[in-house]
């Protein structure tokens, strides 16, 4: 049998995360309006309405925010969201749940079949992983959809 040489050709895969806030200072979400405040503090309102974007919010079991992230940056009328980038993120936070959230620029907060088609398929993902999606926003100025507050989920 031949012997594998350890190699400098071979990547090392590192996962880590460490927050710096401490557990008890990490801001809590009750609700879909609590997701769009902590939301719209870290979206940049001058792209709301220019270009649509995806962002995640991954959760402990408190439903404390770990952190945001964004996922993708599109264009006027879409942005792809890769379900592997979204619980890449999740997975890299130790999350045991998230919200998503994306905004559109036209100012209809209504989702799109897409919109739904997508939150259903990341929803099943998210049972399989163990990490729940715990609801979609979909923001515009001023207002937002929630998955969970329509019963759409």
């Amino acid at each position: 049998m031949k012997q594998i040489e350890t190699s400098s050709h071979l990547a090392e895969i590192y996962v880590g995360y460490k927050t710096k806030p401490k557990q008890k200072d990490l801001p809590k979400i009750k609700s879909s309006q609590d997701a769009y405040e902590y939301l719209m503090q870290v979206w940049d309102e001058n792209r709301l309405e220019h270009v649509e974007e995806c962002i995640i919010l991954p959760v402990n079991r408190q439903n404390k925010v770990l952190g945001w992230a964004k996922v993708s940056t599109g264009g006027v009328s879409s942005t792809i969201i890769d379900p592997k980038i979204l619980f890449q993120i999740a997975l890299k936070s130790n999350a045991s749940a998230f919200i998503m959230a994306h905004n559109h620029p036209s100012g209809n907060k209504k989702p799109s079949d897409h919109d739904i088609t997508l939150t259903k398929k990341i929803k099943e993902a998210s049972n399989f992983m163990e990490i729940e999606l715990l609801d979609h926003l979909i923001i515009i100025s001023g207002e937002y959809y929630s998955f969970v507050d329509e019963g759409r989920m």
